[in-house]
């Protein structure tokens, strides 16, 4: 992937000195500790839905709520020789060009979320993240949430190498802070009260499959822009998405497949979709809540 040499953003805070440390999260009054969140990896890793509520329900409680992340010391920037913060820097430098672009055409304006680098633990207005959990948006604060180390998991551990899948990584949670923006996440949250679990799953996929579509809109506009593809940087992307499909993780992890379980789709689901917003670049043609075939 050619990024260097391009913008970098400056929405970018680098938490890694603040590590929170601690054994586990409390939930409802019950402590998960690093085991348990060890098995929502496998469960919640898959780029994009919140594992706080994966945690909140492993622990007997609601989905965890909206709280004020304290902010004991002012963000500073990541420095400006440590090339993986200035990898993700430009990735989500050319993500709000994208969208500011996208949003710009549609008659609106683009809200950039703030990316935050941290080790450990760290606060969010979603709840205390952990960097077991890997990636994740928290719509409370309209923060990205990464621990850099999750790289290293997503090649040796998911088998998805590349500095394009990583890109997509990124990709992916901002598509979700599109989604925050325009309206779609407040009413799955809506839809949470109503439905049944493998009702809401269901949801949950169609949710997932958007943001994975809206990931392929980015690439699709950044190499129009910026021609930042080289060869086997789409087969990277193509790669992640099947390794991280709902399919694929059980069958790891279990050795078994429950679809009425999925909650980001599969394999090749994910592929399709993130294909489509790459070959089409249009936002309409990533409305997965419509659609039949998924």
């Amino acid at each position: 992937m050619r990024w260097q040499g391009n913008r970098e953003s400056d929405n970018v805070e680098d938490r890694r000195d603040e590590g929170g440390g601690g054994g586990g999260l409390s939930f409802g009054g019950r402590s998960l500790g690093l085991g348990t969140i060890a098995v929502v990896v496998v469960a919640s890793m898959a780029f994009g839905v919140n594992p706080l509520t994966v945690l909140s329900l492993l622990s007997g409680g609601g989905a965890p709520t909206s709280q004020q992340a304290p902010g004991n010391t002012p963000a500073k920037a990541p420095p400006a020789n440590d090339p993986s913060a200035r990898f993700v820097s430009t990735v989500l430098a050319m993500t709000e060009d994208v969208w500011r672009e996208q949003f710009r055409a549609a008659g609106s304006e683009y809200r950039e979320p703030r990316l935050v680098l941290f080790r450990g633990a760290v606060a969010t207005a979603c709840g205390q993240g952990q960097s077991a959990m890997g990636p994740f948006y928290c719509p409370g604060d309209q923060k990205v949430y990464i621990d850099l180390d999750f790289y290293d998991v997503l090649r040796d551990k998911l088998g998805a190498p590349g500095d394009f899948a990583q890109a997509y990584v990124i990709a992916h949670e901002v598509g979700h802070h599109v989604q925050n923006l325009v309206g779609t996440s407040r009413k799955m949250d809506e839809a949470r009260r109503r439905l049944s679990e493998t009702e809401y799953n269901a949801l949950s996929v169609r949710l997932e499959l958007q943001a994975d579509c809206y990931a392929g809109i980015w690439a699709h506009h950044a190499e129009q822009a910026k021609q930042i593809l080289e060869q086997g940087d789409i087969e990277e992307a193509l790669n992640a998405a099947t390794q991280i499909g709902d399919d694929t993780l059980q069958r790891k992890s279990r050795g078994t497949v429950v679809p009425e379980s999925f909650t980001h789709g599969t394999g090749e689901q994910r592929v399709r979709w993130f294909k489509r917003g790459l070959e089409t670049g249009d936002v309409q043609a990533c409305d997965t809540f419509k659609t039949r075939q998924l």
